[in-house]
């Protein structure tokens, strides 16, 4: 067996099954399950009449690459969403099946196995980049977001010995589980720390479209202000998961550098991960429609509304720059205390901050914090909002 798999960490929600492991929830509570970012909101017609449409495509193996269709739909909402020149369809982007498999396997591709070197994230983070990270043979460099620093990664607070080792950086914006979303000097900063040292960006942008008021500076977007052009060392990553409310069909894309995409399609040719020619279908009507999409963060704005000045009654927390979760500040330090006695008392479910960030320099910055997923339905998150107050006066 491969000895990398060893240095692996526990999912956090693998870890949340642990710690509740012996819980016996209130029975006087409903469950209300606010720990997973997992959308809840009904599919859109037209991408389940599009996914019908096209199975006659499962009687075909689809090219790796995509049909020029969907790299044609792709290359189109990108340049609508972002206000930049179409990128060549053939060359700059490709579909993938889900962020989540595309953050993973760029790694893999990207990554030198032989050199090593530092992966750095952000901290707290998506676990995927750590993981890759170590099954590349590198190693993970946590970037603490405080909230001390307005939850930003502090890129000019690491040291230079450690940006020469970089190779790959992973960046989150929307970030989970803040909801930051990086400014145009913050890329700036990036990009200029990539031209010295060499290193590729992987820009996860699963989170972008769940906003309130201004739509998210994309990486795409933040490259051509800069006047890179050509999209040097960048490849962007993007869902119709959390956009088009499509978790289960697994469609995403990346967008980018085209030498960079050039080999990790090569990559992917082995590694069997080409989208069916339904899926496909689907995928290219979510991308051309926008209503939905516009139906979509009205949901999520209600339950911000309705839910925020509720929780931040007894919570530290404010509504984010964008994605579908509240980064709440429990009273004292032991998050995974006041998760476990969440549960038991009120019956919500909601994930203990440490388990979404590492110990790194002496501080986990996800201590002292949950994370609160509105993901279930408006009445359903008042409900769990309600409780959580009620449990956070007693607990405290």
């Amino acid at each position: 067996m491969n000895p990398l798999l060893d240095l692996l960490h526990p999912y956090p929600f693998e870890r949340l099954r642990t710690l509740l492991a012996d819980v016996v929830p209130n029975p006087d509570y409903d469950p209300i399950n606010l720990s997973i970012g997992e959308p809840k909101h009904p599919t859109p017609s037209l991408v389940t009449e599009a996914l019908v449409a096209g199975l006659d495509g499962l009687s075909v193996y689809p090219a790796t690459a995509g049909s020029m269709p969907m790299r044609e739909a792709l290359s189109g909402w990108l340049a609508r969403r972002y206000g930049i020149p179409a990128p060549d369809p053939g060359s700059t982007v490709l579909p993938v099946n889900g962020s989540r498999e595309a953050l993973f396997a760029f790694a893999q591709a990207v990554i030198d196995p032989g050199a090593g070197g530092w992966v750095l994230c952000p901290n707290p983070f998506y676990q995927i980049y750590e993981g890759a990270a170590v099954l590349a043979g590198a190693r993970p460099w946590y970037v603490a977001q405080r909230a001390d620093d307005g939850f930003r990664c502090r890129w000019e607070a690491i040291d230079e010995s450690v940006w020469a080792e970089t190779r790959l950086v992973y960046v989150c914006s929307p970030g989970n589980p803040t909801g930051r979303v990086m400014d145009l000097q913050e890329w700036r900063l990036l990009f200029e720390r990539s031209d010295r040292h060499g290193f590729v960006i992987a820009a996860d942008e699963c989170y972008s479209e769940i906003y309130f008021d201004t739509p998210p500076l994309g990486a795409l977007q933040a490259a051509r202000r800069l006047g890179r052009d050509g999209y040097d060392r960048l490849v962007v990553f993007g869902s119709l998961s959390k956009r088009s409310s499509v978790p289960g069909m697994r469609s995403g894309y990346v967008a980018g550098d085209p030498g960079i995409l050039r080999r990790f399609l090569l990559y992917r040719t082995y590694h069997g991960s080409a989208m069916s020619l339904a899926v496909q279908a689907a995928s290219i009507a979510a991308w051309g429609d926008e209503a939905h999409v516009i139906d979509n963060r009205a949901r999520y704005a209600a339950k911000f509304e309705a839910v925020t000045p509720v929780v931040s009654e007894a919570l530290q927390t404010q509504r984010p720059e964008a994605g579908f979760y509240l980064w709440a500040r429990v009273p004292g330090r032991d998050d995974a205390a006041f998760a476990r006695e969440l549960q038991r008392q009120y019956n919500v479910l909601v994930l203990p901050g440490s388990f979404l960030a590492r110990t790194h320099e002496g501080a986990n910055p996800g201590a002292g914090f949950v994370r609160i997923a509105l993901v279930e339905g408006l009445e359903a998150c008042r409900r769990g909002a309600q409780r959580i107050v009620e449990f956070a006066s007693e607990y405290r």
